[in-house]
């Protein structure tokens, strides 16, 4: 019995391989089993592509182990370039079976839904994994980098289990486990990429309670960055308390107001 366009295609919509009864959906005529066919093959490169990716972020961490059963956090930032809000930091120990971690990416490159699915899978299958924010205080006081270092060292430092090894995306921090700073990490390791996914899922938690407070600065859209919108609102209302004032142009508004009190 000749099977129909939508029983064809329920059936490849449940396969997870090519399976030899597909060899016949080849020879079939019909414009709509063809095209069945082509959308379930461009879906399994996909997911061939991203259990290729997977799979090379795995080899990569594992490429730093010093032994076989160490245990490597991965550590990366969200929130270094804004105007305002908190530098936010996270540290992860991923487990050796990762197949559960399949699709985690640099968070610059998920949508916001993914990141926050991603984010609650992380939680939950980790070794050991914690957040730190670091406030605008600490961001003034000490300069932007030094405050992301020492708010990475905290989250070290927070950790249920200590690592052997601490990979981190482009900074050296001042900590006495080994470590070893790589250049675009988030988008090479699998440890980093889901730190960065951590740490940008709470900075967004963050910026969207404080829009709340503050809806006029667009926070919820803008994460506390420069845009147009952002800008202009500074210059109509002012800064708030979680603007950084070492960077400009708030630098320069406080500055300006200050001398009008002198």
């Amino acid at each position: 019995m000749v099977k129909t366009i939508k029983e064809i295609t329920d059936e490849l919509n449940k396969a997870t391989q090519y399976e030899e009864w597909m060899d016949e959906l080849k020879k079939d005529t019909r414009a709509g089993v063809q095209k069945a066919l082509k959308t379930w093959e461009n879906k399994m490169k996909k997911v061939q592509k991203i259990k290729k990716e997977h799979d090379e972020k795995v080899q990569f961490d594992h490429s730093f182990l010093p032994f076989e059963s160490a245990l490597i956090a991965g550590l990366d930032e969200a929130g270094r370039g804004p105007l305002a809000g908190p530098v936010v930091t996270a540290a992860v120990i991923l487990p050796k079976d990762c197949e559960v971690f399949t699709g985690i990416n640099d968070s610059k490159q998920l949508t916001r839904q993914a990141r926050e699915t991603y984010a609650q899978i992380i939680k939950e299958n980790a070794i050991a994994y914690s957040i730190h924010f670091q406030g605008v205080e600490e961001i003034d006081r000490l300069n932007i980098l030094e405050a992301t270092k020492q708010s990475m060292k905290k989250c070290i430092e927070a950790l249920d289990t200590c690592p052997d090894l601490c990979i981190v995306d482009a900074l050296e921090l001042p900590i006495v486990i080994p470590q070893q700073s790589i250049i675009k990490g988030d988008a090479k390791s699998l440890a980093i990429a889901a730190a960065s996914i951590l740490a940008k899922s709470a900075r967004d938690e963050f910026m969207d309670q404080l829009h709340e407070q503050y809806p006029v600065y667009g926070f919820d859209q803008n994460a506390g960055y420069g845009t147009k919108q952002h800008l202009e609102a500074l210059e109509q209302y002012g800064p708030i308390s979680e603007h950084r004032k070492s960077f400009e142009p708030i630098k320069s508004m406080v500055f300006s107001k200050e001398e009008l009190l002198l």
